[in-house]
């Protein structure tokens, strides 16, 4: 039941409207503040497809995770070496291990990822479902760690990646900037951490040991010869004499 107004009680005058020419300079206001985000998002495109366009022909010179091993461990172990340099049975080993159709697809797996998906609804974890080319846009471009941001830009940087580089130059920045040990980053370095010899000169066998320890490098060896490990780098070997066989690592010869 509404209450009654107590007699003398004036009504509450309404708010004015406001006059023609508040609304119009309110609305160039908006337009301006528009124009200006819009500018702004543009460059800022317009930039990280220069930096994306400039490692094509520029070798990345380190990047977030490594800067971070560098300041924890005082020191880091990194020789570049062009795609030439480093044994073919690597690059074979590596796509065995972490992409095996990495010569097919535009940069996302799908059937992977949908895999990963199905098991994340069961409660259950599988790794597989982040390709080269994404570990590639993770570890130049971004930071480590799990976010929704960061997933987003990675897959930003896939896109542009897989667009503006060859799939050998993809391949080539993975072997170079890959960690195969604490403060050990790159095919060269863990070459000769691991077997004294330089990356062109790597055997199948120790390219499947190193392609072994890339998930988890830290905590995995090549040269400890654990039952798991020797059974996973037999079956990265196995799957780089397959992709070699059938022609499906061709996109990096």
């Amino acid at each position: 039941m509404p209450r009654a107004k107590p007699k003398g009680e004036k009504p509450k005058p309404a708010a004015p409207a406001p006059a023609p020419g508040q609304r119009r300079l309110l609305g160039r206001l908006v337009r301006r503040l528009a124009r200006g985000v819009v500018r702004w998002i543009g460059i800022a495109l317009g930039g990280v497809v220069l930096w994306v366009g400039a490692y094509t022909v520029i070798d990345p010179p380190g990047d977030y995770y490594m800067a971070r091993e560098w300041l924890r461990l005082g020191k880091l172990q990194h020789s570049w070496r062009d795609l030439d340099e480093i044994s073919p049975d690597l690059a074979r080993a590596a796509i065995a291990a972490e992409d095996a159709t990495f010569c097919e697809h535009w940069g996302f797996d799908i059937a992977a990822i949908e895999k990963a998906l199905t098991a994340g609804a069961e409660g259950k974890r599988l790794r597989g479902a982040s390709t080269i080319s994404q570990q590639v846009a993770k570890n130049v471009f971004l930071w480590q760690g799990r976010s929704w941001l960061r997933k987003g830009l990675e897959a930003g940087f896939t896109v542009l990646i897989e667009a503006i580089w060859t799939k050998r130059r993809i391949v080539e920045v993975y072997l170079n900037t890959a960690e195969f040990d604490a403060g050990v980053f790159g095919a060269e370095a863990a070459a000769q951490h691991y077997f004294h010899r330089p990356a062109a000169a790597l055997t199948l066998d120790q390219a499947a040991r190193l392609a072994a320890v890339l998930p988890d490098p830290k905590d995995r060896s090549p040269v400890r010869a654990t039952a798991f490990m020797n059974r996973r780098a037999a079956a990265i070997a196995d799957g780089a004499r397959t992709l070699e066989a059938e022609g499906r690592a061709r996109c990096i010869e």
